[in-house]
């Protein structure tokens, strides 16, 4: 059995015992059927106290503390106006901490922590805290602002489950995951739930359970740092073991925070338990009162989504990602025959634009801050020209050409000697990010970094003609359906079906056509390499990234590719090594237009 897995109970016990004194109850082993939900109803007879609760809830924070875009190098700044960053969610807790009175409120997440600017990056790769043994800024800043408890979000595997052990050594509240469990035992490898016990004045104590559950995809986008070790089952199943379980512990309002959507969707098709459930968990398992929604980077004020067996209302919210919006959840609660019971539940969300940061967290994190900004800043080479981002979703752009000569010639190296060195080595790479720019003259590190955003490293897998067909057609669903002669705008031309950017890839080393007036499934055309229509059994060395490799996207026949290599090296690092080796991006050498948009043969950009 992996060591961390052995470590992980341990881990959780030691909460246990450690918090028990401040009312923090975990894992129950008592049983009973499952709770009421929301309660009575006001009015109810035998009524006899009243009290107010309130429920902070963040989400999809992704390493953003101060109001700071790193791969710009100024404040950031988008077109709604908003800010970002905890250090102006501190400010916002603050002030409902002052209006509803500190002993009636509790600040929770719902994942995605760690991973996502290059601050979080500096400390995982630059100067890794596992190395280092310094406190994560993430975990100082939350540690200030006194959180209650944090759901695992898929994110927070992305740098291997030793980083995040550390994280979790660092932090003064649980990281809770019910639905990550010991591969080989099935035990609880974080803590589930916490009860925790809240004591507004004049009124008798609340007893709050929080059921933390994350992401069943981290099975396939993180599978090299979990496969061994952890299991990540249905979150409905999940939440129905454990709710009765607080309930009987004497949780009074159940709180579930799920890193999961409330589309009922899932990007990886249904070979896993559904990614976004959250619908589902309100909907199926009967006494809980409230969800906070992460992992969709979406909005949702309030929602109100009916319990199937109860009838009763649970209310879902979700706060925009990046530290934009503060979730606000207010429940009114009356004691019935001697127990609280939940007479009412509404959600609100608050803007950060609204607040100055709040001084203690940015004095907290100045020092890294400012670190990562000088890190970022560092010059590592030139380039001859401008190469923008901000078309590459609908043309064959150089900056995604760079990209994809990176990767070719990294496979290239790797395979040279070997058994299939005689492959030929294509690319696919993604448009990440639509406001990336790699400057004519001086290259930073950030100009890199803002290129390619997350921290994927490098495979190569085996495929032939006929399955990069299958794949192009795939990832040609990306385009809307548009006649010849039909008025093309490039802002409604993509994400059809609401296919995000990052899964539409490009190939490099063929030349095809993508005719948009098509349907799905019949829009590649013209498809050729070196020259000649592509041979439907030719074998080709395809370069990749973790992510694609393990099957994210659901794009077909790669995750069941052969694998040639596994570099274990991230693509942005080999992006600068390029950089600093060559100390010129030159287009010139690499860029090349073997690929387009067509209607009737006809091409639609000029």
């Amino acid at each position: 059995m992996p060591s961390d897995s052995i470590r992980r109970p341990t881990r959780a016990a030691a909460v246990l015992a450690a918090a028990c004194a401040a009312s923090l109850i975990l894992m129950p082993s008592a049983t009973a059927a499952p709770g009421n939900g929301n309660g009575g109803k006001p009015g109810h007879a035998g009524k006899d106290q009243t009290a107010n609760l309130t429920v902070m809830g963040t989400s999809d924070l992704h390493g953003y503390i101060e109001n700071w875009d790193y791969y710009k190098d100024a404040e950031y700044d988008d077109a709604a106006g908003n800010d970002v960053g905890l250090a102006k969610i501190s400010a916002l807790v603050n002030q409902v901490r002052a209006d509803r009175g500190r002993s009636n409120t509790l600040l929770i997440d719902a994942g995605d922590t760690i991973q996502g600017t290059s601050l979080t990056d500096y400390f995982a790769n630059v100067q890794p805290i596992t190395e280092t043994g310094e406190t994560h800024p993430m975990a100082a800043a939350m540690n200030a602002m006194d959180y209650d408890a944090a759901a695992l979000g898929n994110h927070e595997f992305n740098y291997g489950t030793e980083l995040l052990d550390r994280f979790e050594d660092q932090v003064d509240f649980p990281l809770l995951a019910a639905n990550a469990v010991d591969w080989n035992t099935g035990e609880p490898a974080f803590t589930p739930y916490i009860i925790q016990t809240v004591k507004p004045k004049g009124n008798k104590p609340i007893k709050v359970g929080i059921l933390g559950l994350t992401n069943p995809g981290i099975a396939i986008w993180d599978k090299g740092n979990v496969e061994g070790k952890l299991r990540f089952p249905d979150l409905v199943e999940t939440a129905a073991k454990y709710v009765p379980q607080m309930k009987a512990a004497g949780a009074d309002v159940v709180v579930v925070s799920a890193h999961s959507g409330t589309s009922r969707t899932s990007s990886y098709g249904d070979e896993l338990p559904l990614e976004n459930a959250a619908t589902q968990v309100a909907e199926e398992v009967p006494g809980i009162d409230a969800i906070l929604v992460g992992h969709a980077h979406q909005e949702i004020p309030e929602r109100f989504v009916t319990n199937k067996a109860t009838g009763e209302q649970v209310l879902l919210t979700e706060p925009l990602n990046w530290g934009m919006r503060l979730s606000v959840m207010d429940f009114e609660l009356a004691k019935v025959r001697g127990k609280w019971q939940v007479e009412s539940a509404s959600a609100s969300l608050l803007n950060a634009n609204t607040v100055e940061p709040d001084p203690v967290v940015s004095a907290l994190v100045k020092d890294a801050h400012q670190r990562v900004i000088d890190y970022v800043n560092t010059p590592v080479g030139a380039a001859t020209e401008t190469m923008p981002a901000a078309e590459s979703r609908y043309r064959d752009t150089a900056v995604i050409d760079f990209v994809n000569e990176v990767q070719t010639d990294a496979v290239e190296r790797a395979l040279a000697g070997t058994e299939n060195a005689d492959l030929p080595v294509l690319s696919v790479a993604a448009p990440f990010s639509r406001t990336a720019v790699i400057p004519e003259g001086p290259v930073t590190i950030r100009d890199i970094a803002g290129l390619y955003v997350f921290p994927n490293t490098l495979y190569a897998v085996e495929m032939t003609g006929a399955q990069i067909r299958d794949y192009l057609e795939y990832s040609a669903k990306y385009f809307v359906q548009t006649a010849p002669g039909t008025p093309v705008d490039p802002e409604t031309l993509t994400n059809a079906d609401w296919t995000p950017d990052y899964n539409y890839d490009m190939f490099s080393g063929i030349s095809y056509d993508i005719d948009i007036s098509q349907p799905v499934g019949e829009r590649i055309t013209n498809l050729a390499f070196d020259g000649a229509a592509l041979d439907d059994a030719q074998r080709f060395a395809v370069a990749t990234n973790n992510y694609r490799q393990s099957g994210g996207g659901n794009f077909p026949h790669i995750a069941d590719a052969p694998v040639l290599l596994n570099q274990q090296t991230e693509i942005r690092e080999l992006l600068i090594d390029y950089v600093v080796a060559n100390q010129v991006i030159d287009p010139a050498l690499f860029a090349e237009e073997n690929w387009r948009l067509v209607r009737a043969g006809e091409p639609v950009f000029g």
